[in-house]
């Protein structure tokens, strides 16, 4: 069981004790990501993520910061995305000290200095060359161009290389103390935890700023007809994303749609890896699922697919998806969807780092937190009428999307595809 406690400074503390495991995890949450950025800093707060393994005063150098935790056999690391970025360390719960030590240390007294901002720069745009290069990662980069186009939800969270290049030590401060706010945080602690946790916290962050964030825009969505996005290049296989626009992660249906992605493509039986891969060899991996953030959602199907043969994938998703407006999936098959979820989640919930992201994405976005039972009444509570009536909302021409990598030049000929 979770236990919560909101300091008055508005930071929060979620702990999850654990009782067989020897590891615990610390993961500090902050809502801020690429979608608080300004076309002149896209990309800040990733390159800023890279900035906190630089140096403290009492951890000097990038060394210091890694050989700290790995000296004990712990792991550390980051992750950016669109809302949030996140900073964590995994040790043996004796060493829970030292894990609050680091974390606090890199989050509170990171140095952020020109020539170490100067040096890395040449890794950022390293690794944007490594996602261009890349087919099946920059699908991801196109589709939300597609869905988006010139705003922040569009932009790559690794940013563009004019901003990148142009980025200083005084952008990173004021980002910091526009976003990096104690109000804007939540510090969650899984695993062997043995005491009351509040005094330390209150020690080891005692330093955070306790101004109020800064807001991000809105998203603005507008679509009146189906979309397409294609990128040439000479690949051997087309990378695609063929999806619809759908809801965010406060919306009532969003249980359902991720029993939908099951359904459709999630797992080795699911409808279209059974049919795209088993029954027609048309590819190696197809997935289907839901992304939602806190004003924007998408329901996807993405795969890699043989170039010659990617219009008769295409429509065969577009079949399946219209399959779902028109007859409703069978008690049977549905039960199987959701014992899929439900028996992957218990998996997952066994490890430190996963149950400290379940809790703290959860309190950082919604401040509440549902406990696994309670998701999963959620998740059986969707009915076979649930999935027919969102497929009918969601599955609509001016809804549907698709972006493309592959040598290719002819968007026409793929609009004339998107039909359901």
């Amino acid at each position: 069981m979770y236990h919560k406690h909101t300091f008055k400074n508005g930071l929060r503390l979620v702990t999850v004790p654990m009782k067989n495991t020897k590891a615990v995890t610390v993961l500090v949450l902050v809502g801020t990501g690429s979608k608080y950025e300004t076309k002149e800093i896209s990309g800040i707060s990733h390159f800023l993520e890279h900035m906190f393994f630089k140096g403290t005063k009492k951890r000097p150098d990038s060394l210091a910061i890694s050989e700290s935790i790995e000296r004990v056999g712990g792991k550390l690391n980051a992750f950016t995305d669109k809302e949030l970025t996140g900073y964590w360390v995994k040790t043996t719960g004796k060493h829970l000290d030292l894990a609050l030590d680091w974390v606090s240390d890199v989050f509170l007294n990171s140095k952020i200095e020109q020539r170490e901002i100067n040096k890395e720069k040449g890794v950022i745009l390293e690794e944007i060359n490594m996602y261009l290069d890349n087919p099946r990662a920059h699908a991801v980069r196109l589709w939300e161009e597609l869905l988006y186009g010139n705003q922040p939800a569009g932009w790559s969270v690794l940013g563009n290389k004019k901003a990148v290049n142009n980025i200083n030590r005084n952008n990173f401060i004021k980002y910091i103390e526009d976003h990096y706010t104690s109000n804007n945080t939540v510090i969650v602690v899984a695993g062997d935890i043995n005491e009351n946790l509040k005094l330390k916290i209150q020690k080891y962050f005692k330093g955070i700023n306790i101004d109020r964030p800064e807001n991000k825009k809105r998203v603005i969505e507008k679509q009146l007809k189906p979309g397409a996005l294609i990128h040439y290049k000479k690949t051997d296989q087309t990378h695609m994303f063929l999806g619809v626009r759908a809801y965010d992660f406060f919306h009532k249906d969003k249980y359902v749609l991720g029993v939908m992605g099951v359904i459709l493509g999630q797992g080795l039986s699911s409808r279209l890896f059974t049919e795209i891969r088993e029954k027609h060899g048309l590819a190696y991996y197809i997935k289907s699922g839901a992304e939602d953030y806190s004003d924007s959602g998408f329901f996807f199907t993405r795969a890699g697919i043989d170039n010659k043969k990617i219009d008769k994938a295409i429509n065969i998703i577009l079949k399946n998806y219209k399959l779902l407006k028109e007859k409703k999936v069978s008690g049977t098959e549905l039960k199987k969807a959701k014992e899929y979820i439900k028996g992957g989640a218990v998996l997952e919930m066994e490890s430190s780092d996963e149950q400290a992201e379940f809790y703290g994405l959860q309190e950082l976005f919604e401040n509440r937190i549902l406990t696994l039972d309670e998701v999963f009444a959620k998740i059986d509570s969707v009915t076979v009428n649930d999935i027919q009536r969102v497929a009918k909302d969601i599955f609509k021409p001016e809804k549907l999307n698709l972006a493309l990598i592959g040598p290719f030049k002819d968007k026409k000929r793929f609009e004339k595809l998107l039909k359901i």
